[in-house]
């Protein structure tokens, strides 16, 4: 009755059940049909043991509504939700031991730190020795010693952070629900932040579900991400598998800062595939069949792509028009149109940035290595 673990690249996947030793959770072919915009299609995915997954999509997308899903605060329609072994779909809230952390961390104002984070075992037949003992080491674990006996108003948003994974750790869970907890945030406590919570994670070996619309986030936490849309996953992969080989337009377009060249297969040798695009020939990788007039995409990742006021020797050339730029700190974005009248971004290191000293509306060569391109197949 399990599915089996998700390889790479599986796009919109309902595959065949196989047994595994062990996973964390389950979700096998779950639905949910509801008044709300969110509308979940079929989903199969698998988080393991001691496994950080984390969920990205568009507003909308039903990341959330997952995790609402796993956690019983949703009904679904069809399918099952299995935790270590036992399905736990009907079981109540209280009964399924898939503790939250929130958006707004939800703590309990009139409470101290101490009494927030020992709520979760208040409700069980927990000894108040035991529950001190818990207290503590949790509060050890998070850096919360000093604050204790501090009420909720008087903590920073990164004290408030600590304090709501601390209440949801207690009761030694097997997996933890994170919706966006550091959407709060200030961008530098953000990322000193993200180094807290993997240690975190790695050093209890439990398993993280985390969903969030920050792809720096996902990229730097996550063994895997799954990316969704519309209520389906679109690509389930590691960080690298995910980035340099999307499997989908809309992994392509989602993810990262890639170029979409649209275009007709010329030629076919071997895994190189030339493709007529109206920006002009491109020469691409697969190891996928291919025939000559088939319609596909190339994908070109902006940061692999090098400006001259020459042709380049990379395998792919085009020309195009300098139209605008974007000061990012460390990086630079070109803005510029080809011949045809199609827009491409070039990402560039300020310091290769500052020695070229480009005019607006310069004519420009854009180069690329053949092995820097993914081919997908013709948008649906």
């Amino acid at each position: 009755m399990n599915q089996p673990v998700p390889s790479k690249n599986m796009s919109h996947q309902e595959t065949d059940p196989s047994p595994v030793n062990y996973q964390d959770l389950e979700q096998r072919k779950i639905s949910n049909c509801y008044v709300h915009q969110e509308h979940l299609h079929t989903i199969n995915l698998t988080v393991r043991q001691g496994e950080f997954v984390a969920i990205m999509g568009p507003s909308g997308c039903g990341k959330t509504t997952l995790l609402r899903i796993i956690a019983g605060l949703e009904g679904i329609a069809a399918g099952s939700v299995v935790l270590q072994g036992q399905e736990i779909t009907q079981l109540p809230v209280n009964r399924r031991n898939t503790p939250m952390v929130w958006q707004n961390f939800a703590l309990f104002p009139h409470l101290n730190v101490r009494k927030n984070i020992a709520f979760g075992l208040t409700l069980g037949s927990h000894r108040k020795g035991e529950v001190r003992q818990k207290v503590q080491r949790m509060a050890a674990l998070m850096h919360l010693e000093e604050l204790l006996d501090r009420r909720i108003s008087e903590l920073s948003g990164g004290q408030k952070q600590r304090v709501a994974i601390a209440r949801a750790l207690i009761t030694e869970p097997p997996i933890l629900l994170l919706d966006e907890p550091m959407s709060a945030l200030d961008p530098h406590l953000r990322v000193r932040m993200q180094g807290e919570l993997k240690r975190l994670q790695q050093s209890l070996e439990i398993s993280f579900f985390y969903v969030t619309h920050n792809q720096n986030e996902a990229f730097s936490m996550a063994d895997r991400i799954v990316v969704m849309n519309q209520g389906r996953i679109e690509q389930v992969g590691t960080p690298a598998e995910i980035y340099n080989q999307p499997a989908t337009h809309f992994v392509a377009e989602f993810v990262g800062n890639n170029n979409l060249f649209d275009g007709k297969v010329t030629d076919v040798n071997g895994t190189i595939i030339t493709v007529q695009c109206p920006q002009g020939k491109i020469h691409t990788l697969s190891d996928q069949p291919h025939t000559p007039g088939d319609n596909v995409t190339v994908v070109v990742p902006a940061d692999r792509i090098t400006l001259a006021d020459q042709p380049g020797a990379l395998g792919n050339t085009i020309q195009a028009t300098l139209r605008g730029r974007e000061f990012l700190g460390s990086q630079v974005i070109y803005l510029l149109e080809t011949t045809a009248g199609y827009e491409v971004q070039v990402i560039r290191q300020e310091a290769f940035s500052q020695s070229l000293d480009i005019p607006i509306d310069a004519e420009l060569y854009l180069s690329w290595r053949t092995q820097d391109t993914v081919l997908l197949g013709e948008r649906s």
